[in-house]
């Protein structure tokens, strides 16, 4: 948070008021004002990433010559999760649009969607869980959405073992070794686990020592603890609380067959 405000108002209150108590004042008064901008600052961030994140969903759906049916839904369906409300929703509907043109640049999109992760491979994660309904909307995976979706992952540091765990605790996953998807049109349910092969879902192989299955585990819960989330919308939140019984479902498992503690 910003010390602006505090040191301006506790100058300002100093000049004023003469004593001490005068000074106090105006650093509290500053400290509302520092409080208050933070606050607006986090609110749009936390709504910053959906004019990218459409626009770069327009472009992915376009990607293989054309635009189907399912992939409007699957967009419209994110829409939905995300709760926006009627301005934000037309807003979406028109990034949506300019990713179809021929023209659009993608890399500008990516590059938005980079910086409002900041590095932060929680915030990865969620976006590619996000987009993920979209890439298999039509069932078989087109060769050049997975080119795109490799450019995102790229940008944001995330690796191809991590994007098929991820498509994995969708239910996703052929083409990324990982288990067959739902039908075409069909939308995994968010409140069961999928069967995903375990391993998959640590990022990890089947000869990986316990040690190394703890160190995954680990490394994996902390990347989606939804704490850490910070003010995004409450159906990321919910997303990464099912991601993290995922993880820890895919943990208990591989337990249970090594006989680990």
């Amino acid at each position: 948070m910003s010390i602006i405000g505090k040191l301006v108002g506790g100058i300002l209150g100093l000049l004023i008021f003469r004593n001490f108590i005068g000074a106090m004042i105006g650093a509290f008064v500053g400290h509302m004002f520092d409080l208050s901008i933070s606050q607006a600052r986090m609110s749009a961030r936390a709504s910053s990433f959906v004019e990218p994140l459409f626009a770069f969903a327009g472009a992915l759906a376009k990607s293989d010559g054309r635009v189907s049916e399912l992939e409007i839904r699957a967009a419209e369906a994110l829409m939905n999760r995300l709760r926006l409300d009627p301005d934000m929703r037309r807003m979406a509907i028109e990034r949506f649009n300019e990713g179809k043109a021929p023209e659009f640049e993608v890399h500008l999109a990516v590059a938005e969607l980079k910086a409002w992760t900041r590095g932060r491979r929680d915030l990865a994660f969620l976006l590619l869980d996000m987009l993920l309904d979209l890439v298999h909307a039509e069932g078989t995976l087109a060769a050049n959405k997975l080119a795109m979706v490799r450019k995102l992952c790229w940008a944001l540091g995330v690796s191809d073992a991590e994007l098929a765990a991820v498509s994995a605790m969708k239910g996703y996953g052929p083409a990324y070794g990982g288990p067959q998807g739902p039908r075409p049109g069909q939308q995994p349910s968010r409140n069961t686990v999928p069967t995903a092969d375990p391993y998959v879902v640590l990022g990890i192989t089947r000869e990986a020592e316990a040690k190394d299955i703890k160190r995954a585990y680990r490394k994996l819960m902390s990347q989606h603890h939804p704490d850490k989330l910070g003010k995004v919308p409450e159906e990321l939140k919910h997303r990464a609380e099912s991601r993290a019984r995922e993880i820890n479902a895919a943990y208990e498992r591989i337990k249970s067959e090594r006989g680990f503690t």
